[in-house]
């Protein structure tokens, strides 16, 4: 499985950002895909994560600016993260990964950066 997250960016304070993950390969029907970030000289941290079923979880530090989705026409394989009032806190390397059974993969990171 291979996985590519990308929809970066430069953007301003208060802006918004979504970012796009496909995966090829092996995926199967039945999957977790999961959004981190690091941010710079930090530990990666979770965002949160999508089941194939569309069941959702996010950490608390993003809950209410942090959207993740599966794309309607192509649900297993695409997912997004959608984010809106951001804040130069939330510059970093972004991740996205799914979790199946098998193992879990993870794509290169996009860089977000968030400009005061």
């Amino acid at each position: 499985v291979q996985l590519q997250a990308y929809g970066g960016g430069l953007v301003q304070a208060g802006g918004s950002l979504r970012l796009s993950c496909t995966a090829s390969g092996r995926v199967n029907g039945l999957n977790v895909m999961g959004w981190y970030r690091q941010p710079p000289g930090q530990q990666r941290e979770l965002i949160g994560t999508i089941t194939s079923g569309g069941t959702t979880d996010y950490a608390d530090s993003i809950k209410g600016r942090f959207t993740v989705s599966r794309d309607i026409n192509n649900p297993i394989k695409t997912g997004y993260l959608q984010m809106n009032s951001l804040k130069p806190d939330d510059t970093g390397v972004y991740y996205c990964n799914v979790r199946q059974t098998g193992g879990v993969y993870w794509g290169q990171g996009t860089q977000v950066t968030v400009s005061s």
